[in-house]
């Protein structure tokens, strides 16, 4: 069985093979439309869905999007866009637990199964100039939080839940649903 992963995302791809999960990677070519006046799980779902839905109709098939956000006090970082704005993400994030949220769609012509998973992930105190070494490195501008916790910066004090769906998809949860419905 291949599925179709609905994204560029180069973590997304390392956790499907590192999971054994066979794909070949189509990526959605409309921009996303962030939803307005909805919960952040319903915002991360719906983006999700949109990107699978739309590779289905182009595609058909058995089809994964996905989409990542961070949040804390209801805030929602996206990727950065600037090296500035990643810092004063970063700067936000420093010393408290913030949640990254990861909606899933899977859609095929037999079923839709849309959720998503939640992880608490505390930061340490970060000083200003291990932000500043760390945006220099690049890395933080095309994550969203503006960080990866895989890179090894020490940013993180400790995680509440699945660490692959702080890296970019719950692929332990999106491997059970696969194993259900396939």
């Amino acid at each position: 069985m291949e599925i179709i992963l609905a994204s560029n995302s180069p973590r997304r791809r390392a956790l499907l093979t590192e999971y054994g999960i066979n794909f070949k990677v189509i990526p959605p070519k409309n921009e996303e439309t962030p939803p307005k006046n909805v919960s952040v799980y319903e915002y991360v779902e719906i983006l999700a869905r949109e990107k699978a839905t739309e590779v289905y109709n182009d595609n058909g098939g058995i089809v994964l999007g996905a989409d990542t956000i961070v949040t804390l006090n209801g805030k929602i970082f996206g990727k950065p866009t600037s090296k500035e704005d990643a810092f004063n993400t970063l700067k936000l994030l420093s010393n408290k637990t913030h949640e990254v949220i990861t909606g899933y769609a899977i859609i095929s012509k037999d079923f839709e199964f849309v959720s998503h998973e939640i992880t608490k992930v505390t930061f340490n105190n970060l000083s200003d100039s291990l932000i500043l070494d760390y945006v220099n490195t690049g890395s933080p501008l095309d994550k969203a939080g503006s960080y990866g916790i895989q890179d090894n910066f020490n940013l993180v004090k400790e995680i509440e839940g699945s660490l692959t769906n702080v890296i970019g998809l719950p692929v332990e949860k999106i491997a059970e649903i696969l194993r259900e419905k396939l």
